[in-house]
């Protein structure tokens, strides 16, 4: 009887047996909500969809930020050049666009046999302007386009080429190759160690014996002190792209024992071009280049040496021998300002014109008048006894007089962007 009066009150303490199923379930799943914990067991499912969706985009924030590195890296990379850069960036890559212009008011005086030549007197000239696009798709391929414009007062007129046009793969800094019309191996290096090419052009692209560069295969890297770049091009440099039937090689190995000592020995073989269909060629030009340089931020040293064969008389019968050492120096006393001095000797021509002897010298200050902008006040002087040679500051030819004097004198100028 007692059992039966505590059931009937039980029952309606609880209510209908729905209700009691509801509280039996809720005793039930109360330890499992407790261990999820009760915001998580009881979250609206629109709550739910809204935190995978910030998820998401906090994933999506991440990868754009890591883009943005690496596309900062690519522009850094591609702008790590000689010239200063101004970098586009898209999903297709790092696209830069560069210059670089030498140019120049002077008064100059050349004579011939003590006679002057129609090239003297007052002149402006925009000896190079070179434009440059180049395109990085990766970190192993890019391409690259630079034209050269010059205007000469001696040669009156103006001229437009495709210095380079390559497509290029840097599989590691060890080994990168291009196809084209790209650098030489030889008178960039030498420039990049002078310094003042602007002013004037290294040695043997003063006195005609190289070109800066060519058209065809060119591998080149560096690791740690060593450095090389070799080519086998088609031999009439980048103006002048035919068909041939040989290929002309050219290259450099150099070294950097000290940080700022540069030592590199190259070299030439091949017929420059000349050894087309239906022509007769008798020699094979040779050139062998040696070059030692010390490079600091405030001062710079440097001496280089050429022996050369054949060079001019590729389809001449006749043979003929060159050398030509150059020393060059430069110190920055005050912060932009640089004073600057070089001395160049040969004999360009020993067998055909054995007497002829070739001296040059420059003397002067540069001032960097702003970023990427330099400015020199400087004096050129050239010689040439018992003979003549067609130079980059004289325009006749070869044995055309007996004595020639140059004196320039005035404002040289370089500007990058």
């Amino acid at each position: 009887m007692r059992r039966q009066i505590l059931t009937a009150a039980t029952r309606a303490a609880l209510g209908t047996p729905k209700v009691q199923r509801r509280i039996w379930m809720g005793i039930a799943t109360l330890p499992l909500a407790l261990a999820l914990g009760t915001p998580a067991a009881y979250a609206d499912p629109t709550t739910v969809e809204l935190e995978q969706q910030n998820a998401a985009m906090q994933n999506q924030l991440q990868q754009l930020q890591q883009q943005i590195q690496d596309n900062r890296k690519a522009i850094e990379k591609a702008g790590s050049g000689t010239s200063a850069t101004n970098s586009y960036v898209s999903d297709f890559g790092t696209t830069t666009i560069s210059g670089k212009m030498y140019g120049d008011l002077t008064y100059k005086n050349l004579t011939g046999n003590g006679s002057e030549i129609p090239d003297s007197g007052f002149g402006t000239d925009v000896k190079r302007f070179y434009f440059g696009v180049g395109h990085q798709f990766n970190d192993i391929w890019s391409v690259n386009l630079t034209t050269d414009f010059n205007y000469s007062s001696s040669d009156k007129n103006t001229q437009v080429f495709i210095k380079k046009a390559y497509i290029q793969a840097k599989f590691s800094p060890l080994a990168t190759v291009r196809l084209g019309s790209a650098d030489m191996p030889w008178i960039p290096y030498d420039e990049g160690l002078y310094g003042f090419r602007y002013v004037e052009n290294t040695l043997i692209d003063r006195l005609g014996f190289g070109n800066s560069a060519d058209w065809g295969a060119h591998l080149l890297g560096k690791e740690g002190m060593f450095n090389y770049a070799f080519s086998g091009v088609n031999g009439g440099g980048y103006h002048n792209p035919p068909r041939s039937k040989n290929v002309d090689f050219a290259g450099r190995v150099g070294v950097n024992p000290l940080p700022g000592m540069s030592l590199a020995v190259g070299g030439y073989v091949g017929k420059l071009a000349q050894n087309t269909a239906g022509a007769t060629t008798f020699h094979t030009a040779k050139r062998l280049d040696l070059i030692a340089a010390y490079v600091q931020p405030t001062y710079r040293l440097g001496v280089e040496y050429f022996k050369a064969y054949d060079w001019n008389t590729v389809a001449n019968p006749m043979s003929d021998r060159a050398y030509g050492l150059s020393a060059w120096g430069s110190v920055s006393p005050m912060r932009h300002i640089t004073l600057f001095a070089r001395f160049d000797y040969a004999k360009p021509s020993q067998d055909l014109q054995p007497g002829l002897k070739d001296y040059y010298f420059n003397v002067g200050v540069q001032d960097e008048v702003y970023k990427n902008v330099l400015l020199a006040l400087a004096f050129k002087h050239e010689k040439q006894d018992n003979g003549s040679w067609k130079t980059s500051n004289t325009s006749f030819n070869a044995g055309q007089y007996n004595r020639v004097n140059y004196n320039e004198v005035g404002l040289w100028t370089q500007v990058k962007f």
